[in-house]
């Protein structure tokens, strides 16, 4: 029998409907999942709970060494080939994909150009300092004393991860946590660095100290360069001050040794991750020889 018009418009009313009802879980369970992400508690570890850019989630995924909860991308992106990896190792590790569109996509991403991709994930463990020690590896532990720019502190830990650095040192007070911006800029390191913090830097060096591993601070008034430090083949701590400020008066008593990068320029200091990177592969130079 024939439907009137009206049983018709109806039906298409319900179609409509149900369409809508299939499609809408997906993006709504995407949002719920979220919102329990960002609910987790801020201070258990470091940070490192959100992680945005293509790079810094195919690390995520790749290194597989702390949950993830989800990974959210724009819809409509162009193909590209770490996309479809992110999206394979997500699959292989069986973390939810949502694709949203971009105003929602801009309402969770945090950093300035999170490439498309943002994922949640558990924060990093709030390791010890004899974890850092316990890798089986001759320690060479990059200890920063209150760096307080996102972007320097990502910088700084790539270049970490790069030079072959075992572990890093970060206090819990006055200085930057893991957030967005700087898991972005280290480009997955985060995720393969060791990374402890302790209440005070000159307590953690105290602690490094009697544990039998040399400390070095990196300060611009050093009389002795960089190239001329003698234990870089040694277990070793290096030592950064903060933007400005550079090392704290106690940090700086607690070190064994202070070095300096030469300044040939008329310009009277570098910047701490470029001051970073210098001394990182000094001192991967000299332990490799």
């Amino acid at each position: 029998m024939a439907k009137n018009p009206k049983q018709q418009k109806n039906q298409r009313n319900r179609n409509a409907r149900n369409n809508h009802q299939r499609h809408k879980p997906k993006y709504a369970k995407g949002k719920q999942i979220h919102e329990r992400s960002i609910r987790t508690n801020p201070n258990k570890g470091v940070g490192g709970e959100v992680v945005e850019g293509r790079q810094a989630v195919r690390e995520l995924l790749l290194a597989g060494k702390r949950r993830v909860r989800e990974v959210i991308l724009v819809a409509g992106l162009d193909p590209a080939p770490i996309l479809a990896q992110i999206k394979d190792l997500a699959v292989e590790r069986r973390v939810p994909v949502y694709e949203v569109p971009r105003s929602k996509f801009d309402s969770l991403a945090v950093t300035e150009s999170p490439q498309g991709v943002v994922s949640f994930a558990e924060p990093l463990p709030n390791l010890e300092i004899d974890d850092l020690l316990s890798s089986g590896r001759k320690p060479f532990i990059l200890v920063m004393d209150g760096i307080l720019d996102p972007r320097n502190l990502g910088a700084m830990l790539r270049t970490a991860e790069c030079a072959g650095v075992t572990g890093v040192l970060l206090p819990k007070h006055r200085a930057t946590r893991i957030t967005p911006a700087v898991a972005k800029t280290a480009q997955g390191a985060i995720e393969h660095l060791p990374i402890a913090s302790v209440s005070g830097i000159p307590k953690g060096l105290k602690i490094l100290k009697e544990k039998g591993v040399w400390t070095v601070g990196l300060d611009s008034n050093a009389s002795t360069e960089i190239y001329e430090v003698e234990v870089a083949d040694e277990p070793l701590a290096l030592v950064l001050g903060s933007e400005g400020q550079g090392l704290g008066r106690l940090s700086r008593e607690r070190c064994d040794l202070i070095a300096k990068i030469p300044i040939l320029g008329s310009i009277e200091s570098l910047n701490v991750s470029a001051a970073a990177a210098i001394a990182c592969f000094e001192i991967a130079k000299k332990r490799r020889g």
